[in-house]
């Protein structure tokens, strides 16, 4: 396989096809789900996105280790050590604040493949040893695709391959395409959540406050896409009963998409790119700046492990009819 060379998944018994770009952060930029026949374009990204052209963190499916979203100025510390996130090793959002962690940016290496699943792997000392110093311990993500029928499944592996404990927290940041169909319209697309709560914000970092959800960002009856503009950290999320869902429903099509996750996953963060007909629904295992949060007493779900140890979760989304 060629260096810069996507990975496409498929399922024979349904037609089903997703695409992997190793190259680009092991970024799956398409999946094409077949329901009943119907072709689901499921994800959005721009139709050069494997070329390498395209920002990193603005389509497909990025994933986000280990860091999710923002760290405020780029800086925190560890047992009483001081680090710095530089913006000449990390990326940054351009108001200082270092974003979204090391992996979505560099080449993942493809370490088990068939014609439905491929696992990659990423290794800070390994395939950005030029970050080790940025992060207290070496670390390792792997993540295994595997298509099944209109159902892509991703089993996520966090491991501590260093000698000091390791603060980690992962995420990822899905642009689904709306509608649903091409006999359909993004205004008909309704976006539902189960979240409660709102962490307070201040330019997209929190301020360690939490508060119950207000009108204008409460999905858990639905709301629809043309009605949402958004870029918030939601929490209070509801299991039911071993996992948590998020679903676009496009009302006229008769389709949906679910995304199931871990309840690791007790933040939510929903974005709505302006000028796109996409919705984020980004699942995270901890708050943005968790990490500084975390320093000030703030539970925000910042998780560690020791050297040696590991941690394992899930997401999967799920294409299908709406259910009466």
């Amino acid at each position: 396989m060629s260096r810069n060379e996507s990975i496409v998944l498929t399922d024979p018994s349904s037609g089903s096809r997703a695409e992997i770009a190793p190259h680009l952060g092991f970024n799956c930029y398409a999946f094409r789900a077949i329901v009943d026949g119907e072709p689901i374009e499921v994800i959005d990204a721009e139709e050069n996105f494997a070329a390498g052209q395209s920002r990193p963190s603005g389509h497909g499916i990025p994933i986000l280790f280990p860091f999710p979203n923002r760290i405020r100025g780029g800086r925190f510390k560890w047992f009483g050590r001081s680090y710095k996130l530089p913006e000449s090793l990390v990326g940054h959002d351009g108001n200082g604040n270092a974003i979204h962690g090391f992996c979505l940016d560099r080449p993942w290496r493809v370490t088990a493949q068939r014609g439905h699943f491929v696992v990659g792997e990423f290794q800070l000392s390994r395939d950005a040893p030029e970050r080790m110093s940025c992060w207290p311990s070496d670390c390792l993500v792997e993540v295994r695709y595997e298509l099944r029928g209109p159902v892509l499944r991703a089993d996520v592996r966090i491991a501590n391959t260093g000698s000091e404990t390791l603060p980690w927290g992962f995420g990822t940041h899905p642009y689904f395409r709306l509608p649903l169909s091409p006999r359909s319209h993004p205004s008909r697309c309704l976006i539902e959540a189960s979240a409660a709560e709102e962490w307070e914000l201040v330019n997209c970092l929190p301020t360690g406050g939490r508060c119950p959800i207000t009108e204008a960002k409460d999905l858990r009856d639905g709301a629809y896409f043309d009605t949402l503009s958004l870029d918030d950290v939601l929490t209070g999320l509801k299991a039911e009963p071993d996992a948590v869902n998020h679903v676009i429903i496009d009302e006229q099509a008769g389709l949906q998409v679910m995304q199931r996750c871990d309840t690791a996953f007790r933040e939510l963060v929903v974005y709505t790119p302006r000028g796109r007909n996409a919705v984020c629904l980004e699942p995270y295992t901890c708050a943005t700046d968790a990490i500084n949060l975390e320093a000030q007493g703030i539970d925000a779900g910042l998780r560690t492990l020791d050297p040696g140890s590991e941690f394992h979760t899930w997401i999967e989304i799920r294409a299908g009819q709406v259910l009466a």
